[in-house]
């Protein structure tokens, strides 16, 4: 059995889109219990494109993706689980809201690092 440490939520946008990812950036922050990422405009990790993610623990799933479902703006958005294969997470098991990103998987490590993870999954 796979255990789900928590999970990822990565907003693209680029640069005429970025003011609205701030937003959105701002609003879930300000409505979900998440860990926020910095807006990163460069390429980051397997995210071939400007992106921010937010962690959360694996009970806001319910609230926090159909949310997103809903007020995403019209920006692209990978939510991935948190388990043993980052590879896996990013690729077979991942959900897209909008159109899917093609990500550099060649590059992923097998496991996350503890900053990846949620605060409460940390040793």
């Amino acid at each position: 059995m796979t255990e789900n440490k928590g999970y990822h939520a990565h907003v693209y946008y680029n640069q005429a889109t970025k003011p609205t990812a701030e937003r959105l950036r701002d609003t879930i922050v300000g409505k979900f219990k998440v860990e926020p990422g910095v807006l990163s405009d460069e390429p980051r990790g397997p995210h071939p494109i400007s992106q921010f993610a937010v962690i959360f623990e694996a009970p806001a799933f319910q609230d926090i993706v159909p949310w997103l479902m809903l007020n995403r703006e019209g920006l692209d958005v990978l939510v991935h689980p948190l388990t043993e294969s980052s590879y896996d997470d990013h690729s077979k098991n991942a959900l897209w809201l909008g159109t899917p990103v093609p990500m550099r998987l060649d590059i992923l490590r097998p496991k996350y690092s503890e900053s990846l993870l949620p605060s409460a999954q940390r040793a």
